[in-house]
């Protein structure tokens, strides 16, 4: 599998091959939209919490007589059916919303992502970036020679200062690193830039594990 490798000026520099384990497999939404459901589940905060009666302060004294005063038998003011009283069956923080899945199926659905992307020719390879200033306008007149659609996520082999400084300001920009490519950015971000040296790492991290 071969995409379009690009200097830092905005020249063609030839091709970049990458692994068509990867970027040639078969597409399967189904496993796609499944692994985006348990990435997206796993990083839910809980932040509804409910008080139940455990936790709210009084109806320690019965409120009236159990018999003679014709009305319903009542224990304490904190039960449910009372102003101010606890919260039947409500949301409570100790609930766990994450999702398993097995380890090879979360390596399909990445693959599958990931040849999506290339079929669509949505993928770029780029030689590196150098820059002294590690200013914004600098890696921005960069992305400007690049053929980037709407936005993208620039994949590293490694942290990178340069990179990762000169692009924190850009919103439409994200960098990341080989080995924590995910479904979720894949979704996301239009255009994928593949630095040279981080092809490795992805052959390292998802086809030798």
């Amino acid at each position: 599998m071969q995409v379009d490798l690009y200097k830092q000026s905005g020249e063609k520099a030839g091709t970049l091959e990458l692994p068509k384990e990867m970027f040639s497999a078969p597409f399967n939404k189904d496993l796609i939209h499944q692994a985006l459901v348990r990435q997206t589940a796993n990083r839910r905060i809980n932040l509804a919490n409910t008080k139940t009666r455990e936790f709210i302060r009084g109806g320690g004294i019965k409120p009236r007589a159990q018999k003679g005063g014709g009305r319903s038998r009542q224990g304490s003011i904190r039960s449910p059916q009372w102003r101010g009283g606890a919260v039947l069956f409500g949301p409570l923080s100790n609930r766990n919303f994450s999702k398993n899945m097995p380890k090879k199926q979360r390596k399909a659905a990445l693959f599958s992502a990931l040849s999506v992307k290339a079929k669509e020719n949505s993928i770029i390879g780029l030689e590196g970036y150098d820059s002294k200033d590690l200013k914004t306008k600098a890696f921005a007149e960069m992305v400007k020679k690049l053929p980037i659609e709407r936005n993208a996520l620039f994949v590293l082999a490694e942290k990178d200062e340069a990179i990762m400084r000169s692009s924190k300001n850009i919103p439409e920009i994200k960098t990341i690193l080989a080995p924590y490519v995910n479904i979720q950015d894949l979704q996301k971000y239009r255009t994928i830039v593949i630095l040279k040296n981080a092809v490795d790492t992805l052959k390292e991290t998802f086809l030798k594990s």
